[in-house]
């Protein structure tokens, strides 16, 4: 496989470039908006297949070079669905594998710097990119964008360290001079959650942090909402009938509803549970009535949806029914918004569900 290591100085990312030297078929991992000039010469220097654009998390610090390279080598561009960002190609979740020749990622969330952070641990775990979930003797702050001491402690220890102990681990950032470690070396010598560091003590350290705000948040988080891509800033949608709920937008401009309000207005509404098959009949199963539209037969779907009505999306945690929403709207429904949260937050709150096949999964097929 052939890898390169790449780094921006001024904000001190690490962008990874993967390809299967056979197929010379590429991915680029966590980019950077200023530095694309670098990275397309370098993919066209090798003669490589650009076919896959990740980044680990909606960075803060720098803008994300997604967008732009999707445009220029017609690259798939790849988040978690939980972060909030509806811009990509594929809204990814645990366990989930991105493919490029003969090599594959297994997309693992890490959450905790963020709530849509991922790690991304490729062939047969021998490289892991952690992302700002682990760094060379460190990690990612826990104090903005939905962070938590807590839930990046268990995310490290339960999906990183119980990697093998030879697994090369390569963060997104270093601020040192240092290339890569191991799941061995922080395990033993990471200061922070390493050293048989408890919950309790990782969660204090992290409190007494004094971090400075990060210069370039403002403008890096909202672009980064949009994949990077300029001019394009998150806003209700043009079509959007916000009159028939108490609609939110999120950050990424998705209308929202939560599931309390969805609860209590079930019987008014359509829903169109846009996840895979084997998840609608999984752990978490599906709202009572729900019909099973998986997001890429959805355009297909949309010929047969009464216009009139009002139409929640439904997914995992809320991405890919963000997604879905958005795309609605372009098609030109009015009445549509996505559920907050998706099946992790109505299953936290121990609403109703039904398991099993949906009835109504023809519709998602049409086309």
């Amino acid at each position: 496989m052939l890898f390169r290591q790449l780094f921006d100085q001024d904000s001190s990312t690490y962008t990874y470039l993967l390809a299967d030297e056979a197929s010379r078929k590429a991915l680029i991992i966590d980019p950077v908006f200023e530095q694309i000039d670098r990275d397309s010469t370098l993919i066209d220097e090798l003669q490589l297949e650009l076919v896959w654009a990740l980044d680990t998390h909606v960075h803060a610090d720098h803008v994300t070079a997604l967008g732009l390279l999707s445009q220029r080598f017609k690259a798939r561009t790849v988040l978690s669905e939980r972060g909030g960002a509806v811009c990509a190609d594929r809204l990814v979740k645990h366990g989930d594998r991105v493919v490029f020749g003969q090599h594959e990622l297994e997309v693992r969330e890490t959450p905790g710097h963020t709530s849509g952070c991922l790690s991304y641990i490729c062939d047969a775990q021998e490289l892991a990119f952690t992302g700002d979930a682990l760094l060379i003797r460190g990690c990612g702050r826990t104090d903005f964008q939905q962070g938590s001491a807590a839930t990046l402690y268990r995310s490290v220890h339960e999906q990183l360290f119980s990697l093998p102990a030879e697994t090369l681990l390569y963060p997104a950032h270093d601020y040192k001079g240092r290339t890569v470690s191991s799941v061995a070396e922080e395990r033993r010598f990471n200061p922070r959650l390493g050293q048989g560091k408890s919950i309790e003590e990782f969660t204090r350290i992290m409190s007494e942090l004094q971090l400075p705000y990060p210069r370039k948040m403002d403008v890096a988080v909202p672009s980064n909402f949009n994949c990077g891509v300029a001019g394009a800033e998150p806003a209700a949608p043009a079509r959007l009938d916000q009159s028939w709920a108490p609609i939110s937008l999120s950050p990424a401009g998705v209308p929202e509803v939560l599931d309390e309000w969805l609860h209590e207005h079930l019987s008014q509404v359509i829903v169109l549970d846009v996840r895979e098959p084997d998840e609608f009949r999984g752990e978490l199963g599906h709202i009572v009535g729900a019909q099973l539209t998986p997001l890429q037969t959805l355009a297909a779907a949309a010929a047969t949806l009464p216009r009139d009505r009002q139409i929640i999306t439904v997914c995992r945690s809320g991405g890919r029914s963000g997604k879905a929403a958005l795309s609605l709207l372009g098609l030109g429904f009015a009445r549509v918004a996505s559920l907050a949260g998706g099946m992790t937050a109505w299953s936290a709150r121990a609403l109703p569900v039904e398991y099993g096949a949906s009835p109504n999964y023809s519709l998602g097929r049409q086309g």
